[in-house]
């Protein structure tokens, strides 16, 4: 099978050759750092070409953002742009333009794509992220309860681009999959309610998620911390899966299969385990391997590498990823 084959063939719970080999995650830039004192050489710094030199499948993420490049930037991290709605209307300009959907960076993957070499992943901001990044952290919480009307209308918009970018981008090429940028989770479970949920997400997923099933392609949000309680949530909605699903905030695969058999997930390899070694590694592939051979699974570190990693047990890690990728796949055509 070729990567593309094979990618949507286990996003659909199909029998393949073996599980893809992929990083979702980026690399943490002080495991780079230390890598490159390790034997990593130095040219190689760039997330996918990392990728490459580990001989991992080959793959490309495109990130497709609502905000211009241009745009006023948050004084730091979490500080948001805007205080009200006229705020927003000053910073519409920023907003939703359309040389945003130029993407000629796209069409350099559509041949590679064609030929099944390249899977192509397409990121959109969510509409629990979007109106975070304007409002910045701690506004956005209590703009639920302050700024009702402004939310909808920001949302509103939101998901008329996002649809907008996806017709656009499917006239080039039709992703594997996409995720929707959200982060709503923390260690402890979601930071809004269920009602909240339904009030201001829901509506704008259940515009969308029909959209990306017309064109076949796996719909996956991608939020850190425990999102337990939130994937029934999303399941309802249209959403096809759950990335990177990570073990220090308790999120635990099994529980969530034997709940929602058919999600799709993505990640949930515990990074604390690579640190220790091959048995502790090896221990989590077997945690993992049941979750594996069902299909609608592909095992990845559960967020990004820590700088606790050596590049000797990356090497390892990986090397015990392929095996356990191959066994499944045996397993799962039993």
């Amino acid at each position: 099978m070729n990567h593309v084959e094979r990618f949507r063939a286990v996003m659909d719970f199909e029998p393949v050759d073996r599980l893809p080999l992929i990083e979702w995650a980026t690399y943490w830039d002080k495991t780079v750092e230390r890598w490159h004192g390790e034997g990593l050489p130095a040219g190689v710094s760039n997330f996918f070409d990392i990728g490459q030199f580990f001989g991992m499948d080959p793959y490309r993420q495109y990130w497709i953002r609502p905000l211009h490049w241009t745009a006023p930037q948050p004084a730091h991290h979490g500080a948001g742009l805007i205080q009200s709605e006229a705020d927003y209307d000053a910073l519409l300009p920023y907003l939703f333009r359309e040389d945003l959907l130029h993407l000629p960076e796209v069409e350099r993957s559509r041949e590679a794509h064609a030929r099944g070499e390249e899977v192509v992943w397409l990121t959109l901001e969510g509409f629990f992220w979007f109106p975070r990044t304007l409002f910045g952290i701690e506004r956005h919480l209590y703009a639920f309860y302050d700024h009702p009307e402004l939310m909808h209308r920001m949302n509103a918009a939101l998901v008329e681009y996002n649809i907008r970018v996806i017709e656009r981008f499917c006239e080039v090429l039709t992703p594997e999959f996409m995720t929707f940028a959200e982060d709503m989770s923390y260690n402890h479970g979601p930071m809004l309610s269920k009602d909240c949920f339904d009030e201001f997400v829901a509506p704008y997923y259940r515009r969308i998620t029909p959209v990306l099933k017309e064109h076949g392609i796996t719909c996956i949000v991608d939020s850190d911390g425990d999102i337990t309680q939130a994937v029934p949530w999303f399941e309802d909605v249209g959403v096809d899966g759950i990335l990177p699903l990570e073990r220090q905030a308790g999120v635990d695969l099994p529980s969530i299969r034997q709940a929602h058999p058919r999600f799709c997930c993505i990640g949930h390899f515990d990074k604390m385990t690579m640190p220790k070694g091959e048995a502790a590694m090896r221990a989590e592939f077997e945690r993992l391997l049941p979750a594996m051979r069902q299909g609608g699974f592909v095992p990845s570190v559960d967020h990004q590498t820590p700088p606790g990693v050596s590049m000797e047990n990356y090497r390892i890690y990986l090397g015990l990823l392929r095996e356990y990728c191959e066994r499944a796949a045996e397993e799962m055509e039993r």
